[in-house]
């Protein structure tokens, strides 16, 4: 066991000590701040050029709907013109409106010599659209009519709660939870992936420079196998909180500069990973904020992430740990390891189709397969899961994750030492027969 400390010492300090983990440490969570706020900051910017439009309005209907602002000038003409058609007139856009749009809502067009940008149009659609609504209402001649359909239009939400043992209810915030969910699932699917990979390109190396011969004089290679991966995965865990302190900070500093509601409008605007484009919920303040935070099962999901996580990497890392020790260089590895990335693929995938239904066959059977209940079950407990499953999971992740370290080990212990051509999948299987 002292042998093994010995090999998670050097793999942790040697690992941290490395200017590109600092450097990559340092800058990842600014990395990652700036490619949330960058895009939306920079979508907020509008061209201070304030574009003419040309309003041809043939039914003279329509000539006090259309209002100016700081960005769009109408200006009304009574024909089109040969210089309303040229690329040089200090019109943008040529706005044509040949008859009543009650009536043929086909009537309205907008032209220029350029592509017309989506802004403009969306800007003259509302505008029209509402004067058409207006006269439609009108021609009824219906007293309160405008009223009624404004009622009637008013949006209807249900508001979801949930009881408790002793029958108290709380509101619960389905959006909050998916996110939420959807968060530790990519956390989980990028460490695993990432930390996996680490620990096969540092056996892959070793091999190749002949390292290993001299440390396997020293160690068994089961051993070294074992302190090569946990050394990583501390790596990891340090990694993983510089990064959650550096973006609190970041978070913070950027609240009390810019505000706390644009740094979560900025938030909002990404979209959720495996919810489709669905944005974070609006909070109306900080009660609402702390009843959305109540209401997901945040204790559960922190344990469960750790586990799942040193689970699902313990799985992983001893796979990868073999592939390393078989191959003779990096790019040989591909044959292997393919496989188990296309099933890590698939259980990001079933995440996201279990988002919608956390109980139904998808999401249960995905939670159970060990190579891809790290991911789903993540999914999952944000909405309830019965202790028995998380239990159960748990235990066939790390059954497996057991078996996989025995099997890694004795493909390991004879791969590390192999050198020459490409092992085959009946070569590492008679590896597995050797005492």
């Amino acid at each position: 066991m002292n042998k093994i400390s010995v090999i998670i010492l050097r793999e942790f300090t040697t690992r941290i000590l490395k200017k590109s983990f600092i450097i990559l440490t340092i800058l990842m969570p600014f990395m990652m701040a700036s490619i949330v706020a960058v895009p939306f900051i920079l979508g907020q910017l509008e061209d201070d050029e304030e574009s003419t439009i040309a309003v041809i309005d043939q039914t003279g209907l329509y000539g006090d709907c259309l209002k100016s602002n700081e960005r769009y000038h109408f200006v009304y003409f009574d024909q089109l013109t040969p210089e309303l058609r040229s690329d040089t007139s200090e019109i943008t856009v040529v706005l044509q409106i040949t008859d009543d749009l009650t009536r043929n809502p086909k009537a309205a067009s907008l032209a220029s010599t350029s592509e017309i940008q989506l802004n403009l149009t969306e800007y003259v659609e509302n505008q029209l659209a509402e004067k058409v609504r207006h006269d439609k209402v009108a021609a009824y001649e219906i007293p309160e009519l405008e009223n009624i359909l404004n009622d009637m239009e008013q949006e209807f939400t249900l508001t979801t709660l949930k009881w408790d043992n002793d029958g108290n209810e709380s509101e619960t915030f389905g959006d909050a939870a998916l996110i939420t969910g959807c968060l530790f699932t990519f956390l989980i699917y990028m460490f695993v992936m990432s930390y996996g990979g680490m620990v096969m390109q540092g056996v892959t190396e070793e091999k190749t420079n002949r390292i290993v011969e001299i440390m396997v004089s020293s160690v068994k290679p089961f051993q070294l196998m074992m302190g090569k991966i946990i050394g990583v995965a501390l790596v990891g865990f340090v990694q993983i909180a510089i990064w959650g302190v550096m973006l609190a900070l970041i978070f913070a500093g950027a609240s009390f500069f810019l505000g706390a509601d644009t740094v979560a409008e900025a938030a909002a605007s990404q979209p959720a990973a495996g919810a489709g484009a669905m944005a974070m919920p609006e909070a109306s303040g900080m009660a609402e904020f702390i009843a959305m935070a109540g209401s997901i099962p945040l204790l559960e999901l922190g344990v469960m992430f750790v586990l799942m996580f040193i689970g699902g990497y313990l799985l992983y890392a001893s796979f990868f740990a073999a592939v390393g020790a078989s191959v003779n260089a990096q790019e040989d590895s591909a044959q292997f390891t393919m496989p188990v990335v296309l099933i890590m693929v698939f259980g990001m995938y079933a995440a996201m189709g279990s988002a919608g239904n956390t109980d139904g066959p998808l999401a249960f059977w995905s939670s159970m397969f060990p190579l891809t209940s790290p991911i789903v079950m993540m999914v999952r407990i944000p909405f309830g899961v019965p202790l028995w499953q998380e239990i159960l999971s748990l235990a066939i992740l790390y059954g497996t994750a057991i078996g996989m370290v025995w099997i890694a080990g004795k493909i390991y212990r004879v791969g590390i030492l192999m050198y020459g051509k490409k092992p085959s999948f009946k070569e590492m299987v008679k590896w597995l027969r050797y005492k």
